[in-house]
């Protein structure tokens, strides 16, 4: 086997996006061509990137062994090297995170031999219990087994490791919590969930399905989550809604894709960025739209939207965010410092000679998004791998619906 070329800095740039950009052609007789090509375009990238893997001998060698392997299985293993280097550029290559100039701080529990359910919502628990780290949050991430052929890997249905419970109630009578999650809710009282004391920030349990089982509910433990109760530093209205959030915001649904390899589980956070919680998850209208209760509570005129009320209103609530993260020692970003530290990022990448995707509707702030520097320019929106990715299936999983795909 010839020894596979390893390119330079501007050749690379074009090899990833010629990988990415446009479908290659496999031969429809070989069922194991595109995984083939898609794990030696991985390797490449990784021994390129990382002096440690070695240069054009051991890369070549390392190639055959993988086309072995999957010649033999159908599928490959990658070296643990490998998956914390694939799991931090495909946060480096994620296209609607602003928080990306920390990709090489990522922390890799590997967990690839677990496929019980058990065990998964166990090491769940521990991941935020290690990502929290009394309020130092780290950017962490669990990586379960992978799927393979004949055998899937383990699924988490949550969007995200810890979310509050949207109870519906009957005739259209309204929601209490997070109506985002009304319909994963009632998934889990079906399967036996008896529901929290029905407040608007009740944690859901995990629902979890192992390799070869049916989804099952698990509550998690009290130690596990960090709420940081939410204060307006000039006014009591806290005391009246009883506001609060979690610290860790751990993405649970999303597939990690490294080198043609699937991770279904593999849990991931960075840290909130306060208009996260303040602007979307509080104050969006199918949220749990505070902004007409806290307009009200500045004697704002809600009758006209020239009053600015919906604006007043909403850095308000963003300003109790920030101060109560604050106030409990919290990790938070703000979208100004963000910013600043995203643009950052696309220098030092650019300066590496790496390309930077990135999706302006989601860089950008929904609060103040013409005062950061974030907005007055444009983004190659081109997706790079390794990558985390959203399959609509799992998206179905988190709103409670089953659905016959894998």
């Amino acid at each position: 086997m010839s020894v596979p070329f390893t390119p330079g800095v501007h050749s690379m740039r074009k090899f990833r996006r010629r990988a990415v950009g446009r479908k290659a052609r496999y031969d429809r007789h070989d069922p194991y061509a595109e995984l083939r090509q898609e794990a030696e375009e991985f390797l490449r990238l990784y021994h390129h990137e990382e002096a440690e893997a070695g240069g054009p001998a051991a890369l070549a060698a390392r190639v055959a062994a993988v086309h072995a392997e999957i010649d033999a299985t159908g599928t490959y293993r990658h070296t643990a090297a490998e998956l914390a280097h694939g799991a931090r550029v495909a946060w480096r290559n994620s296209n609607r995170c602003i928080g990306r100039l920390y990709w090489r701080s990522l922390r890799v529990r590997d967990r690839r031999d677990v496929r019980d359910a058990d065990t998964v919502a166990a090491e769940a628990a521990a991941h935020l219990r290690e990502a929290t780290n009394g309020g130092r949050i780290r950017p962490l991430i669990t990586v379960f087994a992978p799927d393979a052929p004949g055998r899937p890997g383990p699924r988490i249905w949550n969007e995200q490791l810890v979310r509050y419970a949207g109870y519906t109630a009957a005739h259209g009578g309204g929601c209490t919590g997070d109506p985002r999650n009304a319909g994963i809710t009632a998934y889990a009282e079906r399967l036996g969930w008896p529901g929290g004391p029905g407040t608007s920030f009740d944690v859901l349990p995990l629902i979890v399905q192992g390799s070869d089982d049916k989804p099952r509910w698990f509550a998690l433990p009290e130690d596990a989550v960090l709420e940081v109760p939410l204060r307006h530093p000039d006014d009591d209205w806290h005391a009246v809604l009883g506001l609060r959030w979690n610290a860790v915001p751990a993405i649970a649904n999303m597939c990690l894709e490294i080198g043609g390899i699937c991770y279904p589980a593999a849990p991931f956070n960075g840290w909130y960025m306060g208009t996260e919680i303040g602007a979307r998850n509080l104050g969006d209208t199918d949220r749990y739209h505070l902004l007409p209760f806290v307009a009200e509570r500045l004697g704002l005129d809600t009758a006209d939207e020239r009053s600015l009320w919906k604006d007043r209103a909403l850095v308000e609530l963003n300003r109790a965010v920030l101060h109560s993260f604050d106030r409990a020692g919290v990790t938070l970003a703000d979208h100004h410092s963000e910013s600043r530290r995203f643009l950052a990022h696309l220098d030092r990448e650019q300066a590496k000679g790496r390309a930077v995707g990135a999706d302006w509707s989601w860089i950008v702030p929904p609060v103040s998004g013409s005062a950061t520097p974030v907005f007055h320019r444009t983004y190659d929106m081109t997706q790079l791998k390794p990558m985390f990715a959203h399959h609509p299936e799992a998206l179905a999983r988190a709103r409670g619906e089953e659905s016959d795909l894998v």
